[in-house]
């Protein structure tokens, strides 16, 4: 049987995953009465719930079309810039891709991102442009941009040669000419069967057992479970093997118990033994990780390892310490949060973990503020208590000693209206305009490069300047010499001077003075954040002040208390928010802004310090 392996790449939203449901489900792998969900391959809860690929995976479906019978291991990747480590490191066991481009959007910043990857590791793309179906799709344009950005970032001749399929995912149809209409997606399997080449790893057959470990998981009944593509060889159970790491050194030597390969979206185990060149997951090692090779016992040299980007954003996450610390999570100890954070490192490439002078706290690296959440997020759903600090950039020295910032590409599609006040913010942030032009149906492109740090805590902004039709794309490009101070936060914070519950009547005589962030009846203490002040200094508040009550009767009634709303922030928007001296307390059930320091007079001190 034939064999390929293919990446689907793209930018986020640009339609990979509902591609893939559409691949999966004209393949014949579903029963016609059986039941099947929408974005099949989003298995976790985050990714369901946000409506994004967060981690690289794989599948299997088998096609018998002009070429015979094929074997396809489709693998679908994250498009959000935050998750690209998950691409770099998949790339590495695909023969080929399909870079899917929305027929509306063009070429956005992970496109270039990912594309760039691909022509690093001497990939041939297939352009697909998806979603030509909508209403001011323009596949032409779409082609002479990517052509352009092709031709931008040194594509060969051969790779410049790329065969285009126009598609919509989410219709379930493809063809290779808009002239002749189709009603499914044979040509694009028969595409990536014609163009994307066999595994050279197949004439390496006969060769010793060798795989590098590209991804790593847990399983409860098999233990470590390593994924990767066959280099040479053929893995069978009960064969003895070494792990060895990057420099040729020994980590451990074991048995295959289980060799499980995809076949459809589930992993079956395979007894008879899998070929070089066929991805597989290899059960037995407990102490292999990501970037090992695991081969036979004479093997002496590591396969190499891609490098992965640095990390650009940092955080310090320790214990947390507040008045209200223990009652609503399970895993408070900074034991616990090491070895939590410790293994995510291990899985993950594209996190960096450090100890900090503090013992009871952890620098944590990763690519962006959505990165660093999602795995804030995935332990406060574990059971963990975490205080958070405000993101920051991970510094360069440069060849001359002077200090060197990242830098992002930003792409931002906007009304035409708010174009001006977007480019005002930003310009004042350091930001270099680079392009502008119409975008079509009254918006406005405009693409900047943008000091990382100008970036934390101006998506909420943004939102609001924008009315929430605002669209920001950002991707790291580069590192340069520091730009300077950038002006934070132009409002102060309404500060807790009290532990209890909230007063209605006392949160209504502060609604003047501006936004809360909490409700009537919710648990406070000193020092904690309740509310954004309207001036720009912060402001020592009592919530829990209740009405003075007394036998004299008032001639007319008493004012009803109605209190507005209160505005509720997600982990992402609280991460943002806050300044240096103030920390984000997480919690299984609640999310709270506090200062670092909570005793006011104190915080004092330390500002007359400073």
């Amino acid at each position: 049987m034939n064999l390929r392996n293919v990446a689907i790449i793209a930018h986020v939203d640009h339609g990979k995953t509902t591609m893939v449901d559409a691949l999966l489900a004209q393949s014949g792998l579903f029963r016609a009465n059986e039941a099947t969900t929408e974005r099949v391959m989003d298995s976790g809860d985050q990714e369901r719930e946000r409506g994004i690929t967060i981690l690289a995976k794989c599948t299997s479906i088998q096609w018998n079309g002009k070429a015979g019978e094929t074997r396809i291991n489709i693998i679908d990747t994250p498009g959000h810039a935050d998750f690209g480590g998950e691409v770099e490191r998949i790339l590495g066991m695909v023969d080929g891709c399909v870079l899917l481009v929305d027929a509306e959007e063009g070429v956005m910043p992970q496109t270039k991102f990912v594309l760039t990857k691909a022509l690093k590791m001497g990939l041939r793309p297939i352009l697909c442009i998806n979603k030509v179906d909508r209403a001011h799709a323009d596949p032409d344009r779409v082609l002479n941009e990517t052509f352009d950005l092709f031709a931008a970032l040194g594509a060969t001749d051969e790779q410049l040669d790329f065969p285009v399929i126009y598609a919509s995912g989410r219709s379930g149809w493809a063809t290779l000419d808009l002239a002749q209409p189709s009603d499914n997606l044979h040509p694009l399997y028969d595409l990536i069967v014609e163009h994307v080449p066999a595994p050279e790893a197949q004439a390496r057959v006969n060769e010793p057992f060798k795989i590098l470990n590209v991804l790593i998981e847990s399983d409860p009944f098999l233990g470590r479970l390593l994924t990767g593509r066959i280099h040479s060889g053929k893995a069978v159970p009960g064969m003895a093997i070494k792990a060895l790491s990057r420099d040729g050194k020994t980590i451990e030597q074991g048995r295959i118990t289980k060799v499980l390969a995809f076949r459809g979206l589930k992993r079956q185990p395979i007894d008879e033994g899998v070929e070089a060149g066929d991805i597989v997951a290899i059960a037995g090692m407990s102490k292999a990780t990501v970037a090992d090779t695991l081969c036979a016992l004479e093997v002496n040299e590591a396969l190499d390892a891609l490098p992965i980007d640095p990390p650009t954003i940092s955080m310090t996450v320790g214990v947390n310490d507040s008045p209200l610390a223990g009652r609503e999570g399970d895993k408070v100890q900074s034991r616990v949060i090491r070895d939590r954070l410790l293994k995510e490192a291990e899985a993950n490439v594209a996190i960096r973990i450090t100890q900090t002078p503090d013992s009871d706290a952890y620098e944590v690296a990763g690519r962006g503020e959505l990165q660093l959440g999602v795995l804030i997020e995935n332990m406060r759903r574990e059971g963990f208590e975490l205080s958070i600090s405000r993101p920051r950039v991970v510094y360069q020295t440069g060849e001359n000693g002077e200090r060197m910032e990242p830098i992002e590409d930003v792409v931002i599609d906007v009304d035409d209206e708010f174009s001006g006040v977007v480019i005002e913010k930003l310009s004042a942030r350091k930001a270099e305009l680079t392009d502008m032009g119409p975008s079509g149906a009254g918006k406005t492109r405009i693409q900047l490069k943008c000091p990382s740090r100008s970036l934390i805590g101006y998506q909420g902004e943004f939102l609001t300047d924008t009315r929430g039709s605002g669209v920001l794309n950002r991707v790291f490009s580069h590192y340069e010499p520091h730009k300077g101070a950038i002006e934070g936060r132009l409002k102060g914070v309404l500060v807790s001077n009290s532990d209890g519950d909230t007063a209605a009547f006392a949160l209504w005589n502060l609604e003047d003075r501006g936004v809360m962030f909490v409700g009537a009846g919710e648990k406070t203490y000193q020092g904690m954040i309740i509310g954004e002040n309207s001036r720009s200094d912060d402001l020592d508040v009592n919530p829990i002040k209740g009405k003075q009550l007394t036998n004299v009767r008032a001639s007319g009634k008493d004012e009803a208390v109605r209190l507005t709303p209160p505005r509720k922030m997600s982990l992402e928007q609280a991460i943002a928010y806050i300044e240096e001296d103030e920390l984000v307390e997480v919690t299984p059930k609640s999310i709270r802004l506090r200062k670092e320091v909570l005793n006011p007079s104190f915080r004092k001190k330390r500002v007359r310090a400073d």
